[in-house]
């Protein structure tokens, strides 16, 4: 598994950088998330807690695998500006506050 990062922007107003990047996988299965999202911390020399996989998708017949994710200066500020859909994706939330808001005993 390869990764090659084809652009990147820093986005100032948000405070991150976003990255579309495509993994080169011959002969292998379409990678993990978690192993993207190692891949590309170590490629660009940040903590793989800060990057945040928005998607990335393969192609039928095609050994390779293009995404998008962005990075953030801090874990504080992808907290408060990506969806909880995603963080639960990334691994930096847990479901546990969707099953107790079903079963009734959310707290105020």
């Amino acid at each position: 598994m390869k990764i090659e990062i084809e652009s990147r922007e820093e986005n100032k107003l948000l405070n991150r950088v976003e990255v579309r990047f495509r993994v080169v996988h011959a002969k292998e299965k379409t990678p993990a998330r978690e192993e993207t999202k190692k891949q590309i911390a170590a490629n660009l020399q940040v903590p793989a807690e800060l990057v945040v996989i928005d998607y990335q998708k393969s192609k039928f017949g095609k050994h390779y695998t293009e995404g998008y994710a962005k990075v953030y200066r801090t874990k504080e500020e992808a907290m408060a500006l990506e969806p909880d859909f995603l963080l639960i994706r990334n691994g930096l939330k847990s479901k546990e506050g969707d099953k107790n808001a079903k079963a009734g005993n959310v707290q105020s």
